[in-house]
């Protein structure tokens, strides 16, 4: 295994000629070259806040110490959070002020540090977290992307990262390049997470309920996407494992820019979601935590705030 303080060289060097994702846009970041993420070498971050409506393992009593980073690699045209990833502005901070963020989170009694959408940062997120474990930080450390992800990168974040969160959001090519503008998603999700699988095991530990290591395997159902939500599970299924716990959410709410689309501009019926979580049982799936669609979820004055209770099947 490398070693952490050269897995950091390594990642910061990538900076110079950015692949960091599968887009490979082979910009100088460290010159203020910007690739499709726009963000130079520094980190920026929206918000920090303790998360209380993750999966409970993840967000267990405390909460989780979830931090929103500015922009994506993705920028899906449906995105749930585009204030924040379709957006490059936020706070600027060098890896002491972040590290020193992670430590305050700790001092608030969540239970573990959650970087969102951490990809573009990956190199200056990393070093913030080798300084702040330093300086006593002890919490499991969640690598919560979305999948799109290089597996080479993730190579290198071996023995750093504790628990992997990514999303699996496209089974179909074809969904990925129209609403992701990616022409390679499914084949990069299955070889970024099995590289995850590899390191971190293909289940989620657990200490009194709460995750301390493993993958959770996200997936958002999408309104007139069942085929798509299939073959994810397929793919899960045939190369990665059946064990490995997959989250299927159906809280997917229409934002501004697909409100007139005709399968996006809506929200998942029922009927499709339990589909999709019928076809996960018949597959074999050992651990599937899921949401209640009910009446209020479907209703166009439901307010996609409310937090929504995870099952574990």
């Amino acid at each position: 295994m490398i070693k952490h303080g050269e897995a950091i060289a390594q990642l910061k060097r990538i900076l110079r000629r950015c692949e960091l994702c599968p887009r490979h846009c082979l910009v100088d970041r460290t010159r203020g070259e910007k690739g499709f993420c726009r963000l130079d070498a520094g980190v920026v971050m929206d918000c920090a806040i303790i998360h209380h409506g993750e999966e409970p393992p993840i967000s267990g009593h405390s909460g989780a110490g979830t931090i929103f980073f500015s922009s994506c690699n993705l920028q899906c045209s449906y995105c749930q959070n585009y204030q924040i990833s379709h957006r490059r502005q936020g706070k600027k901070m060098d890896s002491q002020a972040l590290a020193e963020l992670m430590l305050s989170l700790q001092g608030q009694g969540c239970h573990n540090i959650e970087p969102v959408t951490p990809t573009p940062q990956t190199p200056q997120i990393m070093e913030a977290l080798m300084l702040a474990r330093e300086r006593g930080l002890r919490l499991p450390f969640i690598y919560n992307c979305g999948g799109y992800e290089a597996p080479e990168v993730i190579k290198m974040l071996a023995g750093m990262v504790d628990i992997y969160l990514p999303d699996f959001k496209y089974g179909l090519a074809g969904e990925g390049r129209l609403l992701s503008g990616v022409e390679d998603y499914p084949a990069a999700a299955v070889a970024a997470i099995r590289e995850m699988v590899r390191q971190v095991g293909d289940d989620l530990e657990t200490e009194e309920d709460i995750a301390q290591k493993g993958v959770l395997i996200r997936h958002l159902v999408l309104p007139g996407k069942v085929e798509n939500s299939r073959a994810v599970l397929r793919l899960i299924q045939e190369n990665i494992s059946l064990q490995a716990p997959l989250s299927i959410m159906a809280q997917y709410t229409p934002v501004p820019a697909v409100a007139g689309d005709p399968c996006l501009g809506r929200r998942v019926s029922r009927r499709e979601y339990e589909e999709v979580i019928n076809f996960a049982l018949d597959l074999g799936f050992e651990t599937i935590f899921t949401q209640d669609v009910d009446d209020r979820h479907l209703s166009p004055d439901f307010e996609r705030e409310l937090p929504f209770n995870f099952d574990r099947l």
